[in-house]
């Protein structure tokens, strides 16, 4: 499958990573949604190499002064017009028991797209010259996005044991977007419930939000409440 990437944006990460010799991606969330027809303002780039530094070269080639850093994270940020660009260096992930944040290092475009939340969310879309466009699609995401289903790229249990705010994410893209949760993905949800307990409370409620402003709140609030994530953080 080939993506349109017709903003004049896409063209020029394009050439700004290929004048630093490194492949580019877009990813996540704005392929999902260009694929289905949402509209996106916000951009997640993938660079095979420094995300940082693709960001500051586009950065200069659009003659932006300000590109936000994250040095901890490797990710960088930029605002075009009224789009959010962020751009992140490939990388693969572990996690210690006792905490959500990840121990991170440099990985390859394989590596990221397993790292994924949801196979509809790993899927990537090539800024390079010789296959502009072309979609790369590990995890079988865009048969769960034609059948409307939710599922992690990996074993559901390590996903949300490594990320457990990714169980309230589900239930939120499945309240966005009227997809339903894969029956493996589910009960994984209910098995790992109690880990949502090292998640911040900000965190939680920002998800949640994002559950009560959807089309169909009642579809997540029972999803939470089924999976026992309701009662963790808004215990009667």
């Amino acid at each position: 499958m080939k993506l349109k990437l017709t903003d004049n944006i896409f063209n020029i990460i394009s050439l700004a990573a290929s004048k630093l010799k490194i492949d580019s991606y877009v990813v996540g969330g704005f392929v999902r949604d260009a694929i289905i027809g949402r509209h996106s303002k916000d951009i997640d780039i993938l660079a095979v190499g420094s995300g940082i530094e693709l960001a500051r070269e586009v950065a200069n080639m659009l003659e932006i002064k300000k590109v936000a850093v994250y040095k901890n994270f490797g990710t960088a940020q930029i605002k075009v017009k009224d789009k959010d660009i962020e751009f992140v260096g490939a990388r693969k992930e572990s996690y210690q028991r006792n905490s959500r944040k990840p121990i991170i290092e440099n990985g390859t475009l394989a590596d990221d797209q397993s790292r994924r939340d949801f196979t509809i969310n790993a899927l990537a879309a090539s800024l390079s010259k010789k296959d502009f466009g072309n979609v790369i699609d590990s995890f079988n995401g865009l048969d769960d996005l034609q059948n409307r289903i939710i599922r992690t790229p990996l074993e559901p249990v390590i996903t949300f044991s490594d990320d457990p705010l990714r169980m309230i994410r589900a239930i939120r893209f499945a309240s966005q977007l009227g997809f339903d949760i894969e029956n493996e993905t589910f009960k994984a949800i209910s098995v790992n419930a109690e880990r949502l307990k090292i998640v911040s409370i900000e965190r939680i409620i920002d998800e949640f939000n994002k559950i009560i402003l959807s089309p169909k709140p009642s579809v997540g609030i029972e999803m939470l409440e089924e999976t026992g994530l309701l009662a963790i953080f808004f215990p009667q």
